[in-house]
């Protein structure tokens, strides 16, 4: 699982799609455009439309197997709806936890005199919900998911040429989608969408820390590669911190 570069500033923004448009030769590329979810990643593994195993991040190459964690998260499906699913198909997204359920959690933990400790923040608590050893400890905490990408794919009849249509395929599938993902059209319009959503900021249900552009056309991104762990086909356009 790859780590993205960062950008801080219009500027940058603007000199990572011209690179974009520089090696493909392309005029106006099309990005998919997505907020950056302030959780923690994790890869899902389906063999014939069935999880089987769930992993934390790590360093990128092995990660922590927290599958009985996370089958007691309701919105990582345990089984896939439709058909048409590759034999072995790994997805990969954000688990978090939303700011009314973290407030609601804090507010119980207040009121038991000491027996339930408050968490700290909505993004250290879904970390730290997720590496319980105790699943039941899991399962009482208000962890929600969204699907942002592919890993591993074998067999069936392949999947859709871009990213936006891939994630359109997982949300029929079953996946929980953010309806705040969309495309753009160069760096005007990357950079409209990062100021869209940063006037919604406060006002989502969840934290994110910024948006993320990915290239949509998926044989653009393999052409483009990577340099050492980090895409050349996508960045993460960061928000001030809070």
């Amino acid at each position: 699982m790859l780590s993205l570069g960062n950008a801080f500033s219009e500027t940058e923004v603007e000199d990572f799609v011209r690179r974009v448009r520089e090696r493909l030769e392309i005029d106006d590329p099309l990005f998919s455009v997505e907020p950056k979810f302030d959780g923690l990643a994790i890869s899902l593994r389906y063999e014939h439309g069935r999880f089987v195993r769930g992993a934390t991040r790590g360093d990128g190459e092995r990660g922590e197997d927290v599958t009985a964690n996370l089958r007691t998260i309701k919105a990582v499906p345990l089984k896939l709806r439709g058909a048409g699913w590759p034999d072995v198909l790994e997805v990969r997204g954000e688990v978090y936890m939303p700011r009314a359920g973290f407030e609601a959690y804090n507010e119980t933990a207040r009121a038991s005199d000491g027996r339930i400790r408050p968490l700290v923040n909505p993004r250290n608590a879904a970390a730290g919900s997720l590496r319980q050893l105790d699943p039941r400890i899991t399962a009482k905490r208000p962890l929600a998911f969204y699907a942002y990408a592919l890993g591993a794919v074998e067999g069936g009849k392949g999947m859709p040429a871009t990213h936006s249509a891939t994630l359109k395929q997982l949300h029929a599938w079953g996946f929980p989608v953010s309806a705040l993902v969309g495309t753009a059209r160069g760096a005007a319009g990357c950079l409209a969408y990062y100021a869209r959503i940063g006037a919604k900021r406060d006002a989502l249900p969840f934290d994110i820390d910024g948006v993320v552009y990915k290239l949509d056309d998926l044989a653009g991104q393999r052409e483009l590669g990577f340099v050492g762990r980090t895409p050349r086909w996508a960045i993460a356009h960061k928000f001030p911190a809070q």
